[in-house]
């Protein structure tokens, strides 16, 4: 059964990195970081909205009028110090000036998240507060939301769950002659009556010498035989994602092919095999990396093995080459290794690994062979 989240315990943990760097505190805007801090989801617009958890204890905000009622009810639970509200009709500037008088930030050392927060935010601080100095911190929050909690992973492993009754469903439905789009449609309905909250990221589809492309979009190629067939898809519960990586070969296949996809399920299980505590990022794409290598396809391997999941589809840690960050228990990330060839076509098979205390586990259990 799901818990409560104690949003004060993530703050202290916070709270404590910027006491430790001398920090007044720390700025944050609408996103996955505020969310993961306080809970609470704002549009990152034209209308400013900050966050400021403060090294001395509590939070202040930021906050649009018609915005403010999302904190009633709530100040206790996020220690609610202060609040500096501002209308459409006077403008934002008087509660940015409010705020930095009150918070004594002039001449104050701030923690911003940097990888979130736009010129325009820091713009409207830096005219309120112009001896303000910025730390940039946005490493040091998704380090702290590397490490899921029990409930995070239990919120995407039933994602994963709902993800992959939908593509079993839609593979049902698959014949020669349907397009990239009107699969990706089958899987997005088959995404929502299975539970889905929404999307991960819009479903992608991609047949024969499309598949060749990473990142490639789907569009109107049609299914023929002998065709790759790649989805790359994830549903979603309570904003937390799956992002699944599947690819067959439709019909008959060439031995080039089942090739390149015997290399990437070999590197896909030699990946996860290696995941333990203790073991670098850097390690884990190694390991992975070389069994395409040694199969000849290492200069089709294109990008990094894997990425962070949680409340974004992409998170730390980065299993990419020579990345130092040490595995922990708790780390949610995916394995996809991939071959991609020009004209033919490409490979990936992307799992969702969990790190456990002796090893790992994959939340993702889709067959992986290339025959539907």
């Amino acid at each position: 059964m799901t818990t409560a989240i104690n949003y004060l315990e993530r703050q202290a943990r916070l709270q404590a990195i910027a006491l430790s760097r001398d920090l007044h505190g720390v700025a944050i805007v609408p996103g996955a970081n505020m969310r993961y801090f306080t809970g609470l989801q704002f549009h990152l617009n034209e209308r400013p909205t900050i966050a400021f958890i403060l090294s001395g204890g509590g939070t202040a905000w930021i906050l649009p009028q018609l915005e403010a009622s999302k904190l009633h009810g709530k100040e206790a639970a996020l220690d609610v110090r202060h609040t500096f509200i501002w209308s459409d009709a006077d403008g934002y500037i008087g509660a940015f000036e409010q705020a930095a008088h009150i918070l004594g930030l002039r001449g104050a050392a701030l923690g911003v998240d940097d990888m979130t927060m736009r010129v325009f935010e820091w713009l409207a601080l830096s005219q309120a507060a112009p001896a303000v100095h910025v730390a940039g911190m946005g490493r040091d929050l998704l380090t702290l939301r590397a490490i899921k909690t029990q409930d995070e992973i239990a919120l995407m492993r039933q994602a994963v769950v709902l993800s992959e009754r939908a593509l079993s469903a839609t593979l049902e439905t698959i014949t020669v002659g349907m397009t990239e789009r009107q699969i990706a449609d089958v899987l997005s309905q088959q995404l929502a009556k299975f539970g889905s909250h929404g999307h991960a990221f819009d479903p992608t589809v991609l047949i024969g010498a499309n598949s060749a492309l990473p990142h490639g979009t789907t569009g109107e190629h049609t299914l023929q035989d002998g065709d790759f067939l790649l989805f790359d898809f994830g549903g979603t519960l309570n904003g937390y994602p799956a992002d699944i990586t599947r690819t067959f070969i439709y019909g008959t296949g060439n031995a080039q092919q089942a090739a390149m996809h015997d290399a990437v399920l070999r590197a896909n299980a030699a990946g996860r095999a290696a995941i333990r505590p203790g073991i670098s990022a850097g390690e884990v794409d190694a390991i992975t990396r070389q069994v395409i290598v040694e199969a000849g396809f290492g200069e089709y391997f294109t990008h990094r093995t894997g990425h962070g999941l949680g409340l974004e589809v992409h998170e730390l840690p980065n299993i990419a080459p020579n990345d130092s960050m040490i595995l922990q228990a708790g780390m949610v990330f995916t394995i996809e290794p991939g071959v991609y060839l020009p004209a033919l076509g490409g490979v990936r098979i992307e799992d969702n690994m969990v790190v456990t205390e002796t090893g790992s586990e994959s939340l993702t259990t889709f067959p992986r062979e290339a025959t539907l």
